[in-house]
């Protein structure tokens, strides 16, 4: 609020200063006048829908707090502007999401790289369009899904995300996760599967079954940056986008027994099919 009050006490000194002592604020209100003071170069306006709290909520606002802003453009807002962690201080834009918000598909991966850091965007650059291809071979064109990071600044050096950062974090995937309500999540690559589902499980254990998270189903598979250093296992991971598109379609209950990395949870094709996946998806994999 102090920074409201420094802009239009500012702004009406200046009026005096021209000469022009008494001012009367337009029947539009608030919103008109801050539009109008930004124009001047004098204070920004609410476009948010929470006024001043904005600030306040992306500095220091609690879990509660931010998972009762109403809707995704006012989350946004607020995790654009957000200083609750060290990350502010080293990325170059926040990468909030990406994709639709009424998704029946819900991608959740670790952190934004140097190409999503630089885009504002999720899953750019070459995994990013190996993702598309994966999603796509899946029956998800990527901009049919909603897709997100555990964190949404990038760690420096793309280093493991720290406890008090993901901490900082988390009530703004939980909120998406919530104004989403997806049918399924799928959660790319170790970091993000066992930071939502809080356990220390290898890969390999938490793939081929349907977990629970925040009583939305699960499934694990691996980051498609894994997949551009071995070819071999997107075999597996078409498998488990096959597993959320049985649950997205209905046909698979939840949630399921786990099925050993390799060994054969229920397929809807083929060996050879799947081979066939693995030339369609790999095939562009440079661009």
């Amino acid at each position: 609020m102090t920074g409201t009050r420094d802009s239009l006490r500012s702004y009406l000194e200046g009026r005096e200063n021209l000469g022009e002592p008494e001012m009367f604020l337009p029947s539009g209100g608030r919103r008109e006048t801050l539009e109008k003071m930004q124009r001047a170069g004098l204070g920004a306006p609410d476009t948010t829908g929470l006024g001043t709290d904005a600030e306040r909520l992306a500095r220091s606002g609690t879990r509660e707090e931010i998972l009762a802003i109403e809707d995704m453009e006012g989350l946004r807002a607020v995790a654009e502007a957000c200083t609750r962690c060290g990350l502010h201080s080293t990325r170059t834009k926040v990468v909030f999401s990406d994709g639709a918000a009424d998704a029946s598909v819900l991608c959740v991966g670790e952190a934004p790289g140097a190409n999503e850091d630089r885009t504002g965007l999720p899953f750019v650059g070459r995994a990013g369009k190996l993702l598309d291809r994966l999603l796509l071979s899946a029956g998800f064109p990527r901009p049919d899904v909603f897709i997100c990071n555990v964190l949404k600044c990038r760690p420096p050096g793309n280093r493991n995300p720290l406890p008090d950062e993901i901490e900082a974090c988390s009530p703004f995937m939980l909120r998406q996760l919530e104004l989403v309500s997806p049918t399924v999540i799928v959660a790319f690559g170790t970091f993000a599967a066992q930071t939502l589902l809080g356990c220390r499980d290898s890969l390999r254990h938490l793939r081929g079954r349907t977990h629970l998270y925040q009583g939305y189903p699960l499934v694990v598979t691996y980051h498609p940056a894994a997949l551009l250093r071995n070819p071999g296992w997107t075999r597996p991971t078409w498998r488990d986008l096959q597993l959320a598109r049985r649950i997205v379609d209905g046909e698979q209950g939840q949630p399921t027994a786990r099925v050993g990395a390799d060994e054969a949870a229920p397929e809807s094709g083929t060996d050879d099919d799947a081979g066939a996946q693995d030339q369609l998806i790999l095939g562009g994999r440079d661009g």
